[in-house]
């Protein structure tokens, strides 16, 4: 197994609750099973997954890819497996002859799968103006940062979109920001504004009180949760009515796919985002979508953010819908 370490600079600084985010350092995990190459991507995210040092620690440390996805040996080490596993699944399915998502289980020919568009948390003019270019550019789904300003001014931005606006999918992400009291209060409001989902209102422990903000009008996601906690806790808590699954910080594909599988068995809706990933890894994130049956649109809509990337004209957005690669395995090689 080769481990070959990379930097992605992104396109302009990122903010997250972890700290400003100026490139993506990752890993590009390549193996070999039964004579048939696969690559795989390993791109640790501080506060979703293990840090870098640990990664490639971990990924330097491993002798027998096939074993340690197979078993528990990159436990705890979400990003590494993702990288590993990838690798394995894109040389399987290559010697297959099948494009990843028919390996995976996809039961038929799928050419691109529906993608949400991301806006930040700018002022309700420019706001207004992001979503309605993402409604121009064909997106069915818009997803809008909250919880950084007051309430109320959140409210005026979502005045402010509904005007351009008026029947897009809204959905909201407040990544934990919020208080229940807040959310208490918020929600009716929410409602009337046509709101369709509010991702992570409060803190990632919080189940319970998630739980009780659940059926008035607005679908409750949760995302941190998930991989705090474990979507076992959160479907056992009846916490959600909508899954958030990053297949980096969740282990894999393979990891994810088991988890949104779960979770429409517990009648529980899941989608699936990346964590400002490499070409290889939003790629991943593609098949998966394409393997399952009846997904809503995905946060896979990504690769604007990075200034550049591990490959060129992957899994591209366009209409509100990124494309299926349909060679053998995840990516063409290159």
């Amino acid at each position: 197994m080769e481990v070959e370490p990379f930097s992605l600079p992104l396109s302009a600084p990122l903010e997250t609750a972890s700290g400003t985010i100026g490139t993506r350092r990752g890993f590009l995990v390549r193996v070999e099973i039964d004579g048939t190459p696969g690559v795989g991507e390993a791109t640790p995210l501080p506060g979703w997954t293990e840090p870098y040092a640990t990664c490639e620690s971990a990924l330097r440390d491993l002798d027998d890819p096939v074993s340690a996805i197979d078993g528990d040996r990159l436990e705890g080490t979400p990003a590494a497996r993702h990288g590993v596993s990838l690798a394995v699944l894109d040389a399987r399915a290559r010697r297959a002859g099948r494009p990843l998502y028919r390996y995976l289980g996809g039961d038929r020919a799928v050419d691109a799968v529906s993608v949400n568009a991301t806006v930040g948390d700018g002022p309700p003019d420019e706001t207004a103006a992001a979503v309605e270019r993402a409604v121009e550019a064909g997106y069915p789904a818009v997803k809008l940062k909250i919880g950084a300003r007051a309430p109320e001014a959140d409210l005026d931005r979502l005045r402010a979109v509904r005007s351009v606006a008026p029947d897009v999918e809204l959905r909201l992400d407040a990544n934990g920001e919020w208080t229940g009291s807040t959310a208490e209060r918020l929600l009716a409001d929410l409602a009337d504004l046509g709101v369709a989902v509010l991702e992570q209102p409060l803190p990632a422990s919080s189940l319970e009180a998630h739980a009780g903000l659940r059926g008035r009008g607005v679908d409750i996601a949760l995302d941190e949760s998930v991989v705090e906690c474990g979507f076992g806790a959160v479907l056992d808590a009846d916490a959600a009515d909508l899954l958030v699954c990053k297949p980096m910080a969740l282990g894999g594909v393979d990891v994810a796919r088991g988890v949104v599988r779960s979770a429409g068995n517990a009648g529980v809706d899941a989608i699936v985002t990346t964590t400002i990933d490499g070409a290889i890894a939003r790629a991943a994130a593609v098949h998966l979508v394409a393997s399952l049956p009846d997904v809503r649109p995905c946060g896979l809509a990504t690769g604007t953010l990075l200034g550049s990337d591990l490959r060129e004209g992957i899994a591209t957005v366009e209409g509100g819908r990124a494309a299926v690669p349909q060679g053998k395995g995840n990516i063409p090689p290159g």
